[in-house]
């Protein structure tokens, strides 16, 4: 059976989401109905005239936090939209787990994701915990990496990207899924391998050739290269990962 994804992005700025994912195999995948990716509009669900949907920090402190109240209505109401039994809850956050293949790969198996796109100084604590509670949700805290961007936009878009192409019949050929950085595994304990280098024609380029060994028909060997490869760029380029 075809897995049917439901994706809702809540920010401020629909618009920065929109247009990148109606792009590209993620707007194919969309039109395809393989999913449905909503953006909506966090203010959409607020009460005042100002549509306000932050506010200054207790404690004191620089910049100003997103209220629990307007995020706790936008979930409470797109969740409540869907026959999702469980709904992932994605709250982007600096401070959150990193994200990674293997968390690209779970939630690919997903009915429902929400993510939630911070702004300001970040989203009230409160949210989070208030979710954790509930037995229809799974909250995740993450983070794509070791840096702050100003908002959860461009996060939730790497996210989408990265689990959108592993729904059953996005990707035409499976196969390369499986060799790819970050999908290869090493050995009994599946360590995580960069990909190992790629070529194509001509085979000859500015004074530059291919390996001979995967020009050579022997497939045996050429598998044999391309893990011997792989090991090796890790160990130049992620040294941390294989320790």
């Amino acid at each position: 059976m075809v897995n049917k994804l439901k994706i809702d992005v809540v920010t401020i700025f629909p618009d920065y989401v929109v247009m990148p994912l109606a792009q590209s195999l993620i707007g194919k995948a969309g039109q395809s109905g393989l999913v449905e990716i909503t953006a909506n509009d966090l203010r959409d669900f607020t009460s005042d005239a100002h549509r306000t949907v932050d506010d200054t920090p207790y404690g004191g402190g620089a910049g100003m936090v997103m209220m629990p109240t307007v995020w706790g209505d936008a979930i409470d109401s797109i969740s409540n939209a869907t026959s999702a039994a469980v709904h992932e809850l994605i709250i982007l956050t600096p401070a959150g787990e990193l994200f990674s293949q293997s968390m690209a790969q779970e939630l690919s198996l997903s009915e429902h994701l929400i993510f939630a796109c911070g702004r300001y100084e970040g989203i009230d604590q409160r949210v989070t915990d208030h979710y954790r509670t509930r037995p229809e949700f799974r909250v995740r805290e993450v983070s794509i990496g070791n840096y702050v961007l100003n908002g959860g936009e461009a996060a939730a878009l790497v996210m989408i990207e990265a689990i959108v192409r592993l729904v059953p019949g996005v990707i035409g050929n499976p196969e390369s899924l499986a060799e790819e950085s970050h999908s290869i595994a090493a050995d009994a304990q599946d360590e995580v391998l960069l990909e190992y280098p790629i070529y194509t024609k001509p085979s000859k380029w500015r004074g530059l050739s291919v390996p001979a060994i995967l020009t050579s028909g022997n497939h045996g060997l050429i598998a044999t290269w391309r893990r011997e490869q792989a090991i090796s760029r890790t160990e130049q380029i992620r040294p941390k990962t294989r320790e």
